[in-house]
């Protein structure tokens, strides 16, 4: 009886560790797939004041993976990338940061930034219920999805952001 009641603690222990492992497995894995940074930005429409409504284009093995980072890809393209204009009353936007020495000088304020559940999550918001529409699943090959969503990003306040940061100068800080 005593060995039964062994194996039985063995063996929900054993569960529970690959649980975890799995979990923590998928995570790593959905940080690999947006570790090099591959996604698309397009303008979605016209924003509040101080915001930008986009559409961020996420490549991913998994779908639920690109989803997830979308809100990461938005905030790090409206930094680095910028978009070109678009429909319904879309501008040009350029990237907040356009220099390349800009990101190497300030390295760990981007990388503490952008960790998971990080400071980037104060400027980002789904701007739709959380479902993805027919037309933003695509599968682009075999093993590859490409997973449009639409999120609000607050410019304004990510720019103040940067700019106490010193890695902007300040727009009132003259020519």
């Amino acid at each position: 009886m005593k060995q039964k009641m062994k194996s039985s603690i063995v063996l929900i222990v054993l569960l529970l560790i690959g649980v975890n492992v799995n979990a923590q497995w998928k995570k790593n894995k959905a940080n690999e797939d947006s570790k090099i940074w591959r996604y698309d930005l397009e303008c979605e429409g016209i924003g509040k004041q101080g915001s930008k409504l986009v559409k961020v284009w996420s490549y991913s093995k998994n779908p639920k993976h690109a989803i997830s980072r979308a809100m990461k890809n938005a905030v790090h393209g409206i930094i680095f990338k910028g978009y070109a204009g678009g429909g319904t009353g879309c501008t040009p936007s350029k990237a907040l940061v356009g220099s390349a020495t800009k990101v190497e000088e300030h390295a760990s304020f981007f990388d503490a930034f952008f960790l998971d559940g990080g400071e980037y999550l104060k400027y980002v918001s789904a701007a739709t219920d959380g479902n993805i529409g027919p037309g933003d699943r695509l599968k682009v090959s075999r093993r590859e999805y490409k997973i449009g969503v639409v999120v609000n990003v607050l410019h304004g306040q990510l720019r103040k952001r940067l700019e106490e940061e010193g890695i902007l100068r300040g727009l009132s800080s003259g020519f």
